[in-house]
């Protein structure tokens, strides 16, 4: 039985400033100190590499998403190119390292701002209030993730300028790694795991893929949004790592829990760290509504295809949302940031969304030549890198990440059985 199809609101508006709440929020504020442990100012080599690789497989994700403009993302698109069984670890992939980043988010989001004791009551709230936007229309979710949206950028405005005026040395100091060799100091190894965690940061432009079948004009829409979105988000990345390397050097970011609200506190302007730590919370919330939202949508799309219960299917008669899927992630969520603590997710999240994207490339590969936009060399790299960027993340994530691909497997190869058995 097919469920009914998603209300088309979306503008091309709404698509990019959803795809910039996804990824101008946790990789902002948590990925520089990873990045910079694994390969000190060589970060900046690795920030390159991850915009490379995110480039790649936007361009794909791009190519795919105009000739299938339904909710679902690789999902869909590994079902329909490369088969089932491809197409369902993709969705796999997406929904459990996503639920880690949306529960990590919401612990962020309380740490900012949660009195003592009140850490993961908050965080609650926070899931809760997020899902209800959500269900209540992709319209109001697009609006919020605006107001957001702007607000953060002016709080990171604010923690770059006001750094920088307090960095007096800081031109030198940014004069000397470019040329003393020290970019090189994490070594291949060090640069790729960098840009393996950074890549964190750019995964969010698949949220306009997997909300296609909200978009108005999709074909056009979702290409543009996904490309301008990314350019912007690697733009505002690339500003602040070079002011963050600069003015705190990299051992201190390294070392800080939140290097950019280090970098606001370390001016002369007392408000300025209150005014970051305020766009740090929103950040968070705006990653939040923008990944429940395709988490949601993703787990829709599952449903459609047999591979969840179909009841997840059911589209709300009066605001066109998926609302069971999104009250299951909700509740879902709900347990695990009453329960534990997932601030330390990126890895695995880089993982699970690097084999996402890795499938989303070979199903690139492998379209149809009438619908391909950017021929073969575009796929064939993407997917190249990915394998490279998996291969360089911490070996914990690696594991936890096989581990939890290979419990997917077993729950759908028991859920066919069952139903061959029916």
């Amino acid at each position: 039985m097919s469920s009914p199809a998603l209300a088309r609101r979306l503008s091309l508006t709404n698509a990019i400033f959803l795809g910039l709440g996804s990824m101008i929020g946790a990789g902002l504020f948590a990925s520089f100190s990873p990045a910079a442990r694994a390969a000190g100012n060589g970060l900046l080599v690795g920030l390159a590499v991850a915009a490379l690789v995110a480039t790649f497989n936007a361009l794909s994700t791009a190519q795919l998403a105009a000739a299938m403009p339904q909710s679902g993302g690789t999902y869909l698109y590994g079902r329909r190119v490369l088969g089932e069984w491809w197409g369902f670890l993709a969705g796999w992939g997406f929904v459990i390292g996503k639920t880690a980043s949306c529960a990590a988010m919401a612990l962020t989001f309380a740490a900012a701002i949660a009195p003592p004791g009140w850490l993961r009551p908050v965080a609650v709230v926070a899931v809760v209030a997020i899902a209800l936007i959500n269900i209540a229309g992709v319209t109001r979710t697009a609006r919020a993730t605006q107001i957001i949206v702007i607000f953060v950028l002016a709080a990171i405005a604010i923690a770059v300028v006001s750094g920088l005026s307090a960095g007096s040395d800081s031109s030198s100091r940014l004069a000397g790694f470019l040329t003393d060799g020290s970019l090189w100091s994490g070594g291949v190894y060090g640069i790729l795991q960098s840009a393996g965690l950074l890549f964190f940061a750019f995964a969010g432009y698949a949220r306009v893929a997997t909300l296609g079948e909200e978009v108005r004009d999709p074909s056009r829409t979702i290409p543009r949004a996904i490309i301008v979105a990314l350019a912007v988000c690697v733009a505002v990345y690339a500003v602040v790592a070079v002011v963050l390397l600069s003015v705190l050097g990299s051992s201190a970011v390294a070392g800080s829990a939140s290097p950019v609200v280090d970098l606001a506190a370390s001016s002369d302007w007392p408000w300025a760290e209150w005014v970051v730590r305020a766009g740090a919370a929103a950040a968070s919330l705006g990653a939040l509504l923008a990944l429940i939202a395709g988490v949601g949508r993703t787990v829709l799309a599952m449903s459609r295809g047999g591979d969840l219960p179909a009841w997840l299917s059911a589209v709300h008669p009066r605001f066109s949302t998926p609302y069971r899927a999104e009250g299951v992630v909700a509740v879902v969520l709900v347990i695990l940031v009453s329960l534990t603590d997932l601030r330390g997710a990126i890895a695995f999240s880089s993982f699970g969304v690097l084999v996402y994207y890795f499938i989303a490339n070979l199903s690139a590969w492998l379209q149809d030549a009438s619908e391909r936009r950017f021929g073969r060399v575009v796929p064939t790299l993407g997917a190249v890198l990915c394998v490279l960027l998996v291969a360089t993340l911490p070996v914990s994530a690696i594991v936890t990440g096989v581990a939890v691909f290979v419990v997917g497997a077993v729950y759908r190869a028991i859920r066919l059985r069952r139903a061959i058995s029916a």
